[in-house]
């Protein structure tokens, strides 16, 4: 990498300054995702990094609008936690929950897909709010 370049992982790996005190990225972005409980979990059975969870969700915008259902198509959605596989918001929002959990996740748009958006779908630098149930953890 030539001088007077930057890469995306340096700039991320830069602490977050707020008043004047240094957070850790991590923290800072956990208390910018909100996770409000609809139905109790069993509060024993979490997922960690790696574990394989199923869940079923609907993903709508603040206005409203539906732009996805794992329910309305009838199959649980699977995925990888903590490895990338899904938006930041999903891998950290689902570590928190426990099997037969639903929550409301209301994930910001550094959590979700940014400035870019997905074109003909979610808009840049929207907020994503999900309807989540934590099904199964493998």
């Amino acid at each position: 990498m030539s001088r007077g370049i930057f890469s995306l992982s340096s700039i991320l790996r830069q602490p977050l300054v707020q008043n004047g005190f240094i957070l850790s990225r991590s923290f800072s972005e956990a208390m910018s995702l909100k996770i409000e409980t609809t139905v109790e979990g069993d509060g024993t059975h979490f997922p960690k990094k790696g574990d394989k969870v199923s869940c079923h969700y609907v993903l709508t915008l603040e206005n409203g609008s539906k732009i996805d259902s794992s329910r309305d198509r009838g199959s649980p959605f699977s995925f990888k936690l903590g490895l990338g596989e899904v938006i930041k918001g999903w891998d950290d929002g689902l570590a928190q929950m426990s099997i037969g959990q639903r929550a409301k996740l209301t994930v910001p748009p550094n959590l979700g897909y940014g400035a870019r958006g997905i074109p003909g779908a979610v808009p840049a630098n929207a907020t994503l709010l999900f309807d989540v149930e934590l099904l199964k953890i493998n």
